[in-house]
This record gives structure tokens, sequence and C-alpha cells, in this order.
């Protein structure tokens, strides 16, 4: 399981905080009137298709992460699963389209809008006429009323996991005729069209128990294309039929399965038939493009990748020998690991095969990774740290590191808030300024850290160096004994019995990706209480080309570059932050990017201590409780940011029981500012103005150096030949009565 994507409903624990001070914002003149959003980094591929080119029927199988707990999104435990569930099979008022923007929906609505203003703020809605439910009941106020109801806040009966817009209604009441809906607003709300999508029946909204209860594994009453037929949690498939009394365009497909499948075991699902259509990481998307290739160049599956990828031409003839060799134990233990193999190399080329069927789509998700700095406690308490630390990261070469090899746009994300193409988007990251070292070093010194300080750690004790090094390259974690081993391969394991010191030669600033960048050895130099170091004496030690003279580190780590500073102190204690990271097979490209964060970090002085952790508390026991320095973790975007992003950025404040409500701040910073910009924002109902507020926000957030947006995630999907209208879908929603196989010609 992937933690590269984070909810936007998680559940927080208290922690202490530090708020952050007030800081000019000298580029909030940037956020003007002029649309800024532009277009999205990256179009939509789902091998788009007119209807008419589509057969009529069939099933498609489309991965999810598990069944989902609850079919009720507005439940917390509610996840993707759940979402695509109601996507195909209940109203949305509005749905996102190919930028971002929220469009209205014209199988339900036929129109919206304020039609008063004041004294309250009043939406008319005009329902589709032919909109039914699928017991053959009108769509109509009573379930809207009734969802209000149910999601306001004032029934505490309701286990309901958010009510931010449904707070501010004041009464809900029929219009002139049973297709009109008129929604009162005691408090103005900018983000109306976020409400009552999805739309559930009266049925499931209108009692607490329904609600809590009969929501979770079946919906009874339906309104979209298709309506939810079984829910197999023993299988893990949740079968979706055609709608019999769906109005709108009817359904190519007649069946829609969404099939639990776990990230990793999805190559094998595609080549044994099981799945249609996938989302993939880019270790499976290459494996299909390969299959691609070699389909197309009549050559079978490359010793470059699989199994029989690290058997080379000596270690075979090694094995044949020792397989036909005088030793019996040996020649038995090897002829059974070459059988083995050999079943492993058979079925992988087997997989290779059959995955020629396949093709992947690429797009980028609305959604961004970032850096998370805990604000709460430590050195990163101080702003001016922080703002170091935003300073040291080259936001454009993480980006390209991720998204290039993928054939991706390879930009960095300029907003907390909104993507590029989304109407909230502009590029306000100039608040807090591009990577300079200069500069962060300089925040470092006047924030106290200075280079070659006095540690009261004491001396390293003979033979410390590689032991102390080892543990903060990769500092186990106790909840994840294994999580740290992956840290090992460039400790010092030759057993020597030396002080751990060696000379070393000069690197450049871009090393290996497998480097561990956790801790890099200082140079010495004068100045700051700091001497100069030579050990180029000692005839033991060896010089290489290039080197530095008079660098030095533990053994068995990599020498500095000719940037990297000397150890930064202040009243004695090291400046070393907690890099906390997940160690499943799914969070490779995470921990990639954590390794190039950390090596940019030592460039300025700041070192990193790096905690693997295992997928399953990665968030609960680390992000989400603020035991971490450092973590990355990404956010998704919204078409209603006042509304969606305000608990994310929102300052901590007391709670009655004397903790600290968070919200969804997992960095712990946050300022009164932002917070009455957000709340300006939502009540703004005038369109360019709330976009200001927003933008004016992000902007501080920026400033405030808490989170630092780094690129837009990849999206990767694989999709059989075929079909049509599915893949990487991008920002917009899906369409699912358009998905289908295309007819055979």
């Amino acid at each position: 399981m992937s933690h590269d994507g984070v909810g936007l409903r998680a559940v927080t624990r208290s922690v202490a905080f530090l708020t952050a001070g007030v800081l000019a914002v000298p580029a909030l003149a940037g956020c003007s009137e002029q649309d800024e959003a532009g277009k999205p980094a990256a179009g939509q591929d789902i091998a788009a298709a007119k209807r008419d080119r589509i057969a009529d029927g069939g099933t498609l199988h489309w991965a999810v992460d598990t069944v989902p707990e609850t079919l009720n999104t507005f439940q917390a435990d509610a996840d993707a699963a759940t979402s695509r569930v109601a996507g195909a099979v209940l109203p949305s008022l509005y749905r996102l389209d190919a930028n971002g923007r929220a469009r209205r929906n014209p199988d339900y609505l036929e129109g919206a809008k304020i039609v008063e203003r004041e004294p309250r703020q009043v939406v008319l809605y005009k329902l589709n006429q032919q909109a039914v439910w699928s017991d053959g009941r009108e769509i109509g106020a009573a379930d809207f009323s009734a969802q209000w109801r149910a999601l306001s806040g004032k029934d505490t009966a309701y286990w309901t996991a958010r009510n931010a817009g449904y707070d501010r209604i004041e009464k809900i009441e029929r219009g002139k005729n049973d297709l009109e809906v008129r929604v009162t607003f005691k408090k103005p709300y900018a983000d109306w069209q976020s409400l009552f999508s999805p739309l559930y029946p009266k049925d499931v909204m209108g009692t607490p128990d329904a609600f809590n209860d009969s929501a979770r594994r079946r919906l009874k009453v339906t309104a979209g294309p298709f309506a939810v037929d079984t829910v197999d949690r023993k299988s893990g498939d949740i079968t979706l039929k055609r709608n019999p009394r769906w109005w709108g365009r009817p359904a190519k497909l007649s069946e829609l399965v969404l099939r639990a499948v776990p990230r990793e075991k999805r190559a094998a699902a595609l080549a044994g038939g099981r799945l249609d259509l996938a989302e993939i990481d880019a270790t499976e998307a290459h494996r299909i493009t390969s299959a691609d290739r070699e389909a197309k160049s009549g050559k079978g599956a490359p010793l470059t990748h699989g199994p029989g990828a690290a058997l080379t031409p000596g270690r075979a003839l090694r094995s044949w020998a020792i397989a036909h060799g005088s030793d019996e134990e040996a020649a038995d233990k090897e002829t059974m690991a070459r059988k083995k193999r050999a079943k492993a190399v058979a079925k992988y080329t087997g997989q290779q095969s059959a995955l020629r069927g396949f093709v992947v789509r690429k797009s980028l998700e609305p959604a961004f990774t970032q850096l998370a700095l805990n604000g709460s406690q430590g050195p990163l308490a101080d702003e001016r740290v922080r703002r170091a630390v935003a300073r040291a990261l080259d936001r454009k070469e993480l980006a390209k590191a991720v998204l290039e090899p993928l054939g991706l746009p390879a930009e960095p994300v300029g907003s907390h808030l909104a993507l590029a193409g989304q109407h909230a988007y502009a590029d306000n990251s100039g608040a807090l300024g591009d990577q300079d070292t200069g500069e962060a070093q300089a925040l470092l010194s006047d924030a106290g850290w200075v280079a070659g300080g006095p540690v009261k750690e004491g001396k390293p004790k003979k033979g410390a160096g590689a032991e102390a090094s080892k543990a903060a390259r990769s500092k186990k974690d106790p909840k994840d004994p294994k999580g740290s081993k992956g840290a090992k391969d460039s400790d010092d394991a030759d057993g020597s019995g030396d002080d751990g010191m060696y000379i070393v030669g000069g690197t450049d600033d871009k090393p290996a990706d497998d480097e561990s960048p956790s801790v890099l050895a200082p140079r010495q130099r004068g100045g700051a209480g700091g001497t100069e170091k030579h050990l180029a004496q000692d005839g033991k030690q060896q010089l290489k080309p290039g080197g530095a003279p008079g660098a030095y580190a533990p053994r068995g780590t990599r020498a500095p570059g000719p940037e990297a500073v000397g150890p930064l102190a202040r009243n004695g204690k090291p400046l070393s932050l907690r890099f906390v990271l997940p160690s499943g097979p799914g969070s490779q490209s995470l921990r990639a990017v954590g390794d190039r964060i950390a090596r940019m970090l030592d460039r300025v002085g700041i070192r990193t201590e790096i905690s693997k952790v295992a997928d399953d508390s990665y968030f609960k026991d680390h992000i989400a409780s603020g035991q971490y320095d450092l973590a990355l973790y990404s956010w998704p975007a919204s078409a209603f940011p006042a509304t969606d992003a305000r608990p994310i950025y929102a300052k901590p404040v007391p709670a009655a029981d004397g903790s600290l409500n968070v919200e969804q701040n997992f960095t712990r910073v946050g300022t009164d500012q932002v917070d009455q910009l957000f709340d300006q924002a939502v009540s703004e109902l005038d369109a360019d103005e709330s976009r200001s507020l927003v933008r004016k926000a992000d902007a501080r957030i920026w400033a405030a150096a808490a989170s630092i947006p780094l690129y837009q995630r990849p999206q990767l999907t694989a999709s059989r030949n075929g079909l049509a209208n599915a893949g990487a879908f991008g920002f917009q929603t899906p369409l699912y009565e358009d998905m289908g196989f295309l007819k055979k010609s």
C-alpha cells in the first residue's frame, strides 16, 4: 500500500504547538485579478471515443485497493473506493471538467444560481424533470432537506465526518413546483456548488440508524447510470449493473466490477485476465511498456528485468559448475535453486506475453506531494530554520527526478490550494523564494546555528564513527524493526578496529540514487570556532583523485560535495532532523525523493536522521501524531479550496480537554491571518474576489514555510487494448456511462 497519498478526512491526535511569527509577504501584490490559472500541466489520457464506436455490453474489471468499509462518503472511514461507487450510482449536481473546475451536471440539474443575496443568500436549484431514484420516486426537496439535517452537525446521533457548508444552511424548501429546491443560507457561502454531491436519498439520510449502519454495506436506492448489485467481501468484488431506470445516455457496459487487488499484485492480475483497468506504479508501467516493445520487435522477454535479470553469464556458469560438482549437498541446493529460478522465469515470461494486451495511460493526478515540516517542537519551531530548509531545496530537480523518466511534464507546484488549470491556481512560491544556498545558510546563522560550533556529545570512542553514521543514516523505528534494513548497504562492515575515519575524495553534487544521503561527513573549516583538520599525512590514508584535501568522514559514508559545510550546532546541540519515510514496496519513489532532499539539506549543514517505518504506522503513528520533523505525503486538490483546504492549514486551537485541536494541520503551523483570509474567501460571493483571497492565503502559507509543495503526482493506469473512455482521467470526473470496449472492425 502506498502512503504517497493522504485522504482529506484523516484522524488526528493533539500535540504541542508553537505559532509561527508574522512575516511581510512581498509577493502578495502578484495575486491580481488577472486569471493566472493557466492550463493543466497534463491532459487526461483515456482513449477517448464516440459512443457509436463502443460495443453494447461487456464487463469491465477495475482495480481498487480494498472493498470499502462503508458506501457512505460522509463517514470517517470512507475511501477512494467509496467515492468510485458513489460516482457511478448516485447524483452529483456538479462534477469536475478537464481543468479541475466544477461544472453543472445536466443529467440532474437544469440550472442553479443565487437568486437572492440580501438579507440572506438563496440558491434556487431546478432539477432535471426526468431525474428519479431507482424505486421510481422523483428526486426532490425532501432528499436535499434530509441530507442537510444529517450533515448540519446539529444532531450528534449522526456519525458524520464533515459538515462544512451544510452548517451554514438555514432552511430548505420546495420551490414553485416539485422540480425546484430553494436553499437559504444563514451565512454567505461562496462554495455552495460543493454541496449535495453526491446526493443520497432520504432513505439513507432520514434517520441516524440508516445513515450510520444501513448505508455502510448496501445502497438499496440509487440514481445513476449504474446500481449496486452485490458487495462480496470474501471475493473482494463490488458488482455494479446498469440501472434500468436511468434517464441519461444508457451505460455501454452491462457490468462494472470493482475488484480489490493490492497494488503489488496488479501486474499478475492484469496478466491473469482478472483486471482490465488498474492504477499502477512506475515498475509495473515499465513492465507493460517493455512487453509492448518486445511484441513489436518480435523478441522475447529481455534479461534486463525480471527474476532472471541478475543472472549474468559468469553467475550462470558458476551455478552450473556447482550443480554438477563433487559436493553433493551444494549440488542439490544449487539444483533446487536453478529449478526454482527457471520456474519463476517461465512464469514471468508468460506474464510478459499476456501484458502485451495492455497499454499504459499517463497523466498527472489532481494531487501534489509536499515536504511537511513539523513546527511544533525542535529546531523547526523556529520559522527561520523552516525557511532555510525550504531555500535549500531545488524543487525543479525533485520534480524532474520523479516525472521526467515517465515522460510527464516536470514543473514544481506553485500553490498549496490548487493545481495548474484550476480557478484558484497562481504560483505564489515567490513569497518564500527559490533555491538559494547562501540565503539558507544566512537564515540558519541568524537563528544561531553555526558551522563548527561545539557539540556536547564529546569525541567519539575508537570504532564509534561508523556506528554513529549508521544510526544517523537510518534510525530504526521501534514500531518497524525491519524498516531500516535498506540502509545497511553502505555501512562499514569490515570489522576493522580503527577509529572509523579515513581520507576521502571529492564527489559531484549529484551522487547516485542508491547512495544513502542521510549523514554526509562535514568538512571542518576554520572560523566560527572550528579548526581545519588535515589527516593527509597519515601514510595509511589515500587521497582519491579529485579529492578535497583535509576532508574526512566516518568509514562507510559518502564524502561531502564541494558545497557541504561543517556541522551546525547551537548551545552545544547539533542541528539534526528526523526524516520519516514509509518502508513499503509501493513507496520507492517517496524514498528516492527523500534521499535527494537529505543531500540538498546536507549542503547547507542540516543533517537528517532517516527513519523508515512500516506503512500501516506511517501516517497514524507518525504524521497525525506529530512524531516527525520532516515527512513526505500528498494532498488532493479541490475545486473548493476555501472549504476543503482550510482544515489543512488552520491554526491549531486548544480543545476543551486541554489538548490541541490540529484538525488536518499536521505541521502544527498556522496563523490568524491565514484563518481570516479563508473565512473571508468562503463568505465572499463575488467569485473573482473570493479567488483573490484564496491566493493571498496561499502566499502567506508559503511564507510560513511549514509545507513545501514539490510536484504533482504521476497517474499511471494500465488499460486493456480496446477499452475506451477510461484510463488516466487527470482532473475530470469519469463518465461511467461512456466507458466500454470498442466494436470489433
